[in-house]
């Protein structure tokens, strides 16, 4: 698995037809608030064209790219925590992801009702952030209260976590998230095990209107401040374009685009943005059988990506042979490229590189 994420929003802001666009999964969409009642989950392939490229070269049977796990709740509504709407209940279904996706409408049409009457985006943006505040100190003191008779008892470890507990719930009370708190080390070990939600990167997906691509109204730059002001990223779409762009099929799609002025779909850049929020990266394995990404974290070592394809390669590792997938395509073969000296020999210390094609050697 490549990338989980988790998308959240308020009802009606365009979140399952971001969904649908995304994994083509046909997930339900209307105009009325909470359709979405049970969570849709959908896994689709991150498209690369630079594994295409590769597969080409090497003439592989099969083309694996890395997956994206997307996990879409019901719309979150002012009160969610105390019961409003359908409650907080489905925030559990996407504690488990990395990443939050949190949908913002940016649009004005009066046949999609609004749950606050008016399109403002930084309300919108304050609202779902305090319901997930209010879930995590729910979750927080939950935990405080298991390890409270331990801390005061005097056992260090739970005194640790108590006090690790304690500056989170400083940091709720005074409405930060928790990805922006200066947690130490021994701190954020604690933290990381409840899989709080504001500790979760957020990528803000501004959803207009096919008309407004391209512009910069007042309620984009709203997101933007927010986004800035909290610590996270925003990607621009039009979640109605981008789910009529995934109907088409691909030569169709590649000449919409091109009439829209368009280089690529709107998801594609969420994606990479989705994988620079978390410092992730991919590499490559090539072969006849198979061409196939990988995702590993920025700055993994060779033996642990190794690892990522079978635990026997991290435990046996002997070098790592690497080229970049960009040097790779310029040559007929992998073996002219080995002739021309393009293909390094990289020991345990190699840090991999985004685009990197690697064979692993290894001991059995």
């Amino acid at each position: 698995m490549g990338l989980s994420v988790g998308i959240v929003g308020l009802p009606n802001v365009g979140k399952s037809t971001i969904f649908n666009a995304l994994t083509a999964a046909g997930a339900q969409s209307a105009n009325y608030p909470f359709c979405t009642i049970e969570p849709n989950v959908g896994v689709v392939p991150v498209v690369d064209r630079r594994l295409d490229k590769l597969a080409k070269t090497a003439r592989s049977l099969d083309t694996i790219y890395t997956d994206l796990r997307v996990v879409d709740i019901a719309g979150l509504v002012r009160g969610a925590s105390k019961g409003e709407g359908l409650g907080n209940q489905f925030l559990a279904n996407i504690r488990e992801t990395e990443a939050l996706l949190h949908v913002v409408r940016c649009f004005d049409d009066p046949d999609v009702i609004h749950v606050e009457h008016t399109v403002d985006p930084a309300r919108d943006i304050e609202i779902i952030e305090t319901e997930l505040l209010l879930a995590d100190l729910e979750a927080v003191t939950r935990r405080m209260d298991r390890v409270g008779k331990l801390a005061r008892a005097g056992q260090k470890d739970a005194q640790l976590i108590q006090r690790s507990l304690e500056k989170a719930v400083s940091a709720i009370d005074a409405g930060n998230p928790l990805r922006a708190v200066d947690f130490s080390d021994e701190e954020l070990e604690v933290i990381q095990e409840i899989n709080l939600l504001t500790m979760k990167p957020v990528l803000y997906v501004a959803n207009v209107s096919e008309d407004a691509l391209g512009t910069e109204s007042p309620a984009l730059a709203a997101v933007r401040k927010a986004a800035a002001e909290k610590g996270g990223e925003v990607v621009v779409l039009a979640g109605d374009l981008e789910a009529q762009i995934v109907e088409l099929e691909p030569a169709d799609r590649e000449e919409f685009l091109r009439e829209m002025g368009l280089e690529e779909p709107g998801l594609q850049t969420l994606i990479r943005a989705a994988y620079r929020l978390l410092d992730f990266e991919t590499f490559f394995t090539v072969g006849p059988k198979e061409a196939r990404a990988w995702t590993i974290n920025r700055g993994t070592k060779a033996p642990q990506a190794a690892g990522k394809i079978h635990s026997d390669f991290e435990r046996g590792f002997i070098r790592a042979e690497t080229i970049h997938c960009d040097t790779y395509v310029e040559f007929p073969s992998e073996t002219a490229a080995r002739a021309a000296g393009k293909i390094r020999s990289e020991g345990k210390e190699y840090q991999v590189q985004d685009g990197d094609v690697i064979l692993f050697r290894f001991n059995v």
